[in-house]
């Protein structure tokens, strides 16, 4: 089962539920899948692509949850964090800080000493933790490391 046709199943059951906050979060991840889909000008997107668009649904919601506390929006806070959980239950599991230091270590071992920079190694650990980890905590294990 895909994970749009695993949303869509589980809208079906929030549906049944009268879970309206949950409705709310899964039409908006079908419609996100929607826009890609005429982005992109495919008839159906790869399980990447669903992927990638779950988690920059989930990013977005981490980035409001961010500005609301600035702003002592506690309302809007709680909600934006009640989808956002909804929403990281559709994304494999993340790996650890320790899970990704091993994986950054084996990858700047690998770089000759010369070319050691941070950008050379986000372009060869970023493609093994795509949607595994999340991007900024990857830059910062990888400027630790090549301290």
């Amino acid at each position: 089962m895909s994970l749009k046709e695993q949303i869509s199943s589980d809208l079906k059951q929030a549906m049944k539920d009268r879970d309206q906050l949950r409705i709310d979060t899964l039409r908006s991840i079908l419609s996100a899948f929607t826009y890609k889909r005429v982005e992109t000008g495919k008839e159906e997107l790869t399980a990447e692509e669903e992927l990638a668009v779950v988690a920059k649904q989930v990013k977005q919601r981490t980035d409001a949850i961010t500005e609301f506390s600035k702003a002592q929006r506690a309302d809007l806070l709680e909600k934006e964090q009640k989808e956002k959980d909804i929403l990281v239950k559709y994304l494999p599991a993340q790996k650890s800080d320790v899970e990704i230091r091993e994986i950054v270590r084996g990858i700047i071992s690998a770089i000759p000493e010369g070319e050691r920079n941070q950008g050379n190694a986000m372009k060869l650990v970023m493609p093994q933790l795509k949607g595994l980890a999340d991007g900024n905590l990857v830059r910062q294990i990888v400027t630790e490391e090549l301290s």
